[in-house]
């Protein structure tokens, strides 16, 4: 262990002949004659300035005239020059000396040594560093490469003393406190981490905590681990700390963690925001006996600006919808962005009802304000429904459920109105029935169909693999998109039949493939209910001796919100799926909010960047770099979703992005429409073909949410149905697309 030391804690040459230093002739030949190496060490210029006969022969030199021009900065490691500018200014600043353990490499030959360092005056005035190597070290290699990694190591090593003072300090600790001579209660920014941290020590003899202390580059964030030790020169109780600088991950959490309150458009609060601020609130009134209003707002014909328009014309669109959602009420009250064109007001009622009223009327005259755009002006309106809290729902869910409700009636009754909630509306209960009913026979009778959307090597624009998504084939609806009926699915239970039935049709494919020659990985979607439930290892492995499939050619993609509260269940979760071979994908990564220490504690090697930040590449390219710049951080595989565009993808290509899958080459399709994908890229590499693309925008499904779809009776709410023609439209598209 080094060891800072007082002049005159050892017997050192150089105390005993002046402080004329090798400089004086009479003390150069004495020098020079004695047995102990000993030689003159030129910080700033990092050369050997003088040289005994004794220090040649260490040194492995022929002469003083070698060693000199010997440079030792060429092969000097970064934390070497840092210890040995330490050395400088504490010279300049006192008459120290230093005694430790270093390996000097002659010839390429470690020889390890104990030496005292004290200051020395050149000629010029410049201060050097006189050296007396006192005795060759042969100690056990473990100790020895343990002294040099203290050396070199970034990780900040301090002991105290008892009373927290500093005993020794690596190299790395120096350069972090600069000129300071403080304690340990002087690192540490705010009182009650220090409390804490001698709290946790007290009571289990070491501590570990991530707090921010003070630096010679100022405050920062450190990771630090304390135990009680014993200190091996004195034998009496010490505390070892060691310091890890988390700066740089503390920072880009608070990005994430930014990012995934506010909705990235607008900088409103987001729907995650959203649940915990309308919860505080709802505790509040709750409390207090007050009432408090949702006022869910949606802009009416909003689809038609967009499609009529563009997307930069409606993004600027809902950007001036929240300021003028923000400047219409108070800054008590709080505004969020759920998504798409649909905002949320929460308002505290402490004088009644009436002022949710007056505020929806005012935000309504304020959607009817002209928009300017780039030369074009726009006129639109809104529509709003409210509810209240205690009367229409006690909980954030029920609350929004009624306000959405609300709104969709002020939309049937023409729009641009306010429709509070009524009892009435709870008609959406009986749908809900009808939807249970028939999820239940659509799960009898087999109505569930897998498609695969194409997953493609964006290097050579291959398709490696592919995504399993349900579809439900509704005798009378048409195909129904899974947003219309998975959220109830969790809901009920149901989605546990529902995953294993997708979760073993995608098995069984894998294999048909593998057998006809195609060598996919399939992806699979796990619900959160799913995830959570005891019983999922058991079922994946009677999937995978029943399919005979090759786990290692499956991924399971999770949401980053599943990552979330039960580490330890999540833990052993995950470690039992890569244990039967299936890889990990975070999905829609960037729209929740993940712990980017969490992510790296578990087996997750892809992360799947969501659709809306590759869809705004073009104006907020931002968040999609600092999302790839993590993964190339975290060495893990990524994927784009919802690649539309050639812009897209030349962006992706430029950053190496490793697969994307997107309308630019297929949505999701059944599977013998894959399999003529295949066949066609198969003949396409065979004559050296470009690679295929089969963009199906008119073909895509309307149904996205259950308010889409009215489950109360045949005859109502089909409108936004749009079945997949698989034997008319696509196959006749396909024919004409890729043979």
């Amino acid at each position: 262990m080094r060891e800072l030391r007082p002049h005159g804690t050892e017997k050192s040459i150089a105390s005993s002949l002046g402080e004329t230093g090798a400089g004086d002739p009479v003390t150069g030949r004495v020098l020079g004659r004695l047995r102990t190496p000993v030689w003159v060490f030129d910080i700033e210029r990092a050369r050997v300035a003088w040289a005994n006969e004794a220090a040649l022969e260490v040194w492995k030199a022929r002469d003083l005239g070698e060693l000199r021009g010997r440079d030792m900065s060429a092969d000097m490691s970064p934390s070497v020059k840092a210890r040995l500018e330490q050395y400088r200014r504490d010279f300049e600043r006192a008459d120290t000396q230093f005694a430790e353990v270093w390996t000097l490499y002659p010839g390429g030959v470690p020889t390890t040594l104990r030496v005292i360092f004290s200051g020395h005056r050149l000629q010029d005035g410049r201060m050097a560093m006189l050296c007396e190597a006192l005795a060759e070290v042969t100690d056990t290699p473990e100790r020895l490469r343990s002294a040099e990694a203290l050396m070199h190591t970034p990780v900040m090593i301090t002991l105290y003393d008892v009373e927290e003072r500093v005993l020794y300090r690596n190299p790395a600790a120096r350069g972090s406190w600069g000129e300071g001579r403080g304690g340990f209660a002087d690192r540490l920014i705010d009182r009650r981490d220090l409390d804490q941290l001698r709290d946790r020590l007290e009571r289990n003899g070491r501590a570990e905590m991530v707090v921010r202390v003070r630096t010679a580059e100022g405050v920062r964030w450190h990771e630090i681990a304390a135990r009680r030790c014993l200190d091996a020169v004195s034998g009496k109780p010490a505390l070892l700390v060691s310091e890890t600088d988390v700066t740089a991950h503390k920072t880009a959490e608070a990005q994430v963690r930014y990012f995934a309150e506010h909705d990235t458009l607008t900088g409103l609060a987001n729907r995650s925001a959203l649940q915990v601020e309308v919860e505080r609130r709802i505790e509040r009134a709750r409390a207090a006996g007050r009432q408090i209003g949702l006022l869910f707002v949606d802009l009416d014909r909003f689809k038609t600006i967009n499609d009529s328009l563009g997307h930069a014309i409606g993004d600027a669109l809902l950007i001036e919808m929240a300021h003028r959602l923000s400047s219409t009420v108070s800054a008590e009250d709080f505004v969020a962005r759920l998504g798409g064109d649909e905002f949320l007001v929460c308002l505290d009622l402490t004088r009644g009802e009436g002022r949710a009223t007056r505020a929806a009327r005012r935000i309504l005259a304020e959607m009817e304000r002209p928009f300017r755009f780039d030369g074009h002006e726009l006129t639109t309106s809104a529509s709003v429904g409210i509810s209240f809290f205690p009367r229409d729902g006690e909980d954030i869910d029920t609350l929004l459920r009624h306000a959405d409700l609300a709104m969709y009636a002020a939309k049937e009754q023409g729009r641009n109105r306010w429709v509070g909630y009524k009892a009435a509306m709870k008609a959406d209960v009986d749908a809900q029935l009808a939807l249970d009913s028939a999820l239940r026979r659509a799960l009898d009778q087999g109505e569930f169909e897998i498609y695969y959307q194409p997953r493609l090597s964006i290097e050579d624009e291959r398709i490696i693999g592919a995504e399993a998504l349900l579809r439900w084939h509704h005798p009378t609806r048409g195909l129904v998109m899974p947003g219309a009926f998975i959220p109830f699915a969790e809901k009920t239970g149901l989605i546990d039949r529902i995953g294993a039935c997708v979760l073993r049709d995608a098995a069984q494919q894998q294999r048909l493939w593998a057998d006809a020659g195609h060598d996919l990985s399939i992806s699979v979607n796990l619900s959160a209910r799913q995830f959570r439930d005891p019983r999922l290892t058991g079922v994946v492995a009677d999937i995978i001796e029943e399919t005979g499939c090759n786990p290692r050619k499956m991924q399971i993609e999770i949401t980053e919100s599943m990552l979330i509260g039960e580490d330890q269940t999540s833990s052993a979760t995950l470690e039992a799926l890569t244990g039967f071979g299936f890889s990990i994908a975070i999905d829609d990564f960037g729209t929740g909010y993940s712990n980017l220490g969490t992510i790296r504690r578990h087996p997750i090697d892809t992360l799947k960047i969501d659709r809306s930040f590759v869809a705004t590449l073009e104006t907020r390219p931002a968040l999609a770099e600092l999302i790839i710049g993590m993964c190339r951080l975290l060495e893990m595989r990524i994927v784009a979703e919802g690649v539309e565009t050639e812009a897209q993808l030349d962006w992706l290509k430029a950053r190496n992005c490793h697969e994307y899958q997107g309308y630019l080459f297929s949505p999701a399709v059944p599977v013998d429409t894959f399999d003529e994908l295949l066949r066609r890229q198969a003949l396409l590499i065979s004559e050296g073909g470009v690679p295929l693309r089969s963009p199906l925008w008119d073909l895509v499904p309307l149904v996205d949410r259950p308010g889409d779809v009215d489950w109360r009776g045949p005859e109502a709410g089909g409108g936004k149905v749009h079945r997949l023609r698989t034997n008319g439209v696509l196959d006749g598209f396909i024919r004409r697309s890729i043979g």
